[in-house]
């Protein structure tokens, strides 16, 4: 197996492990969460996910303007088309469980979702493009390996109501990301550069630990914009 990918599945396994044993993110998995908590984990959620498909565009825009991997520069522009609309499902959850965002008083993201956005912004920007690889390999894993159980669980405990309504984004992402860890796989055995295969490492092992953050419950000491980045 490619070096690289071991690397990222090894930080995958930790991070699978670590929301298992966490107290907070382990009672998601399980479906135990109540109608608050839900709706935080969704706010945050919502927060990051909606920088996602600027940010690939972004990637994408940088790598095809260097004249860099081209074929990776294409890849970023046809994920960012595929991301269109995701953070809506997020609201459409948050709706149908009667926590609809009030624009008079947005959530400020939590210093994990905060710390999550302004790296990725320094990598499209000033670093190397191609950690967003990274970034996307452990999302989407995340996805692949535990949003289907999440969602049936949540339905099976019931524990909020109009929950069986309230799943388009995990179920959406359950169903989408199926594929999506395969065809990264195929490209990274394609990238040669150390440089560009060390960024992703990185990029990955943080976004891991900043995920894992976001079930810290503790409250926001800082803002950050609230508009997508672009």
């Amino acid at each position: 197996m490619n070096a690289l990918v071991e690397t990222l599945d090894t930080t995958i396994s930790d991070l699978l492990a670590a929301l298992d044993t966490h107290p907070t993110a382990r009672r998601l998995l399980e479906g135990d969460l109540d109608t608050d908590e839900y709706a935080a984990f969704l706010r945050q959620t919502h927060l990051y996910v909606r920088h996602t498909r600027p940010l690939l565009r972004r990637a994408g825009e940088r790598l095809a303007r260097a004249g860099k991997a081209p074929e990776l520069a294409r890849l970023f522009l046809q994920k960012a088309d595929e991301e269109q609309g995701h953070d809506l499902w997020v609201l459409e959850d948050l709706r149908a469980i009667g926590r609809a965002e009030n624009p008079a008083a947005p959530t400020s993201p939590c210093p994990a979702v905060a710390a999550y956005i302004a790296w990725n912004r320094f990598q499209v920007e000033a670093g190397s493009p191609l950690a967003f690889l990274g970034t996307a390999y452990v999302l989407e894993a995340l996805s692949q390996a535990r949003a289907g159980a999440t969602v049936a669980h949540l339905v099976a405990r019931r524990r909020i109501p109009g929950i069986e309504r309230a799943v388009r984004f995990l179920s959406g992402h359950a169903e989408a990301d199926e594929g999506h860890t395969e065809v990264l796989r195929g490209l990274f055995d394609r990238i040669e550069s150390a440089e560009d295969r060390r960024a992703i490492t990185l990029s990955a092992a943080v976004t891991a630990a900043l995920y894992l953050g976001m079930f810290s419950g503790e409250e926001p000491t800082f803002n950050v914009a609230a508009t997508p980045y672009g």
